[in-house]
């Protein structure tokens, strides 16, 4: 896929389907319980009636991908570990020993490993969507290509496709790769136009000198690339992985195909950044699971007039870090009940006497 085949591909994302919203909406509040008495899950359901152009949304069948790849910022110190870390943990994803994998189990969600390009050979098991084996050092130069990461959003588009015609009305996202905090930051950094310092953290628990040379990292790799905000594909090139462009393609497949995405912490949430300034339109389909440090920079209140209802994506959850693997997965453990209310609740025009179709 080409740039330009990639432009003229999101240019047939469609709007959200204001009817279906507004019916869904109608629904809730006909049913015999207190206005609004779900929450953020009421938004929720009616966000997915609005993506999916369904009043009567199905969320049942669901599956997470894990997008795994290696970053070339990593020989500056940035992590506590090195790349062979990303290779033993997508080899027990693979393997279904993860954290995460055991979390899926119990809340009877499919997994899916992909290899989006890991240092060394390939993982067997894994979906082979390796674009090269990890990026560049962006200190140095960009982290890879403008082709490649259009070929890494191809791939996530893809991605969603397959799974679609699989039959999953659902999905969320997962990521793994050593470093992928930095990236996320600059990317982040950038898009936002916020000190690199604000947007930068420990990671998986840095020391102070090593939250700093994370930071210098970030700092000489802009300073090297000269990103320019306005042009968010140029963005991911210079400074980001595989593993978010591939995510960012998970959400852009999502609103191509109509298919909610669970944007489930920094990383996924700087890739559904990426994926909203490549396609105003694909901010549509994103669900936010956890509010984190940088959610409200993130996902802002999203307003054409001061006087009407935000359409951002409000998260479920509101909670402190540490974040364990798989937080997104306690989502999808409310979702199945909230579906049945939603489907099967009186309504107080039928006096309680017969469940009520939406």
């Amino acid at each position: 896929m080409t740039e330009n085949e990639l432009k003229n591909l999101l240019a047939a994302v469609t709007p959200p389907d204001e009817a279906a919203r507004a019916a869904a909406h109608a629904h809730w509040a006909a049913l015999a319980k207190p206005l609004g008495g779900l929450g953020r899950l009421e938004a929720m359901v009616e966000d997915a009636a609005a993506l999916t152009g369904d009043p009567v949304p199905d969320v049942s069948r669901r599956a997470v991908l894990v997008l795994c790849a290696d970053n070339g910022v990593v020989a500056q110190g940035v992590s506590q570990t090195d790349a062979s870390v990303t290779r033993a943990v997508l080899e027990n994803l693979t393997a279904r020993r993860t954290s995460v994998c055991r979390m899926a189990a119990a809340a009877h969600c499919d997994v899916m490993p992909v290899d989006m390009g890991i240092a060394g050979a390939p993982v067997p098991g894994a979906a082979d969507c390796r674009i090269a084996a990890g990026t560049a050092d962006f200190t140095t130069g960009p982290a890879m290509t403008r082709a490649q990461a259009v070929q890494a959003i191809a791939a996530g588009i893809a991605l969603v496709r397959a799974q679609k015609q699989s039959g999953a009305q659902m999905l969320a996202t997962g990521e793994m790769g050593i470093g992928n905090t930095t990236t996320s930051s600059a990317v982040a950094s950038v898009l936002l136009g916020r000190p690199v310092a604000e947007m930068t953290g420990r990671g998986a628990g840095l020391s102070d000198a090593g939250l700093q040379r994370k930071i210098d990292a970030i700092e000489r790799g802009i300073a090297r690339n000269h990103p320019d905000a306005a042009d968010p594909l140029g963005v991911l090139a210079a400074l980001g992985g595989f593993d978010i462009a591939g995510l960012c393609g998970v959400f852009l497949g999502g609103a191509l195909e109509r298919l909610p995405i669970v944007m489930d912490g920094f990383i996924s949430g700087v890739a559904a950044l990426c994926a909203v300034r490549l396609c105003p339109a694909a901010e549509k389909l994103q669900i936010s699971c956890r509010a984190g440090r940088v959610c409200p920079l993130l996902c802002p209140p999203v307003k054409a007039q001061s006087d009407e209802k935000p359409v951002s994506h409000r998260p479920v959850f509101s909670v402190s870090p540490p974040f364990p693997p798989g937080f997104f997965l306690h989502l999808f453990d409310i979702i199945h009940p909230s579906q049945r209310l939603y489907r099967e609740l009186f309504t107080l025009s039928t006096g309680f006497s017969t469940p009520s179709p939406p």
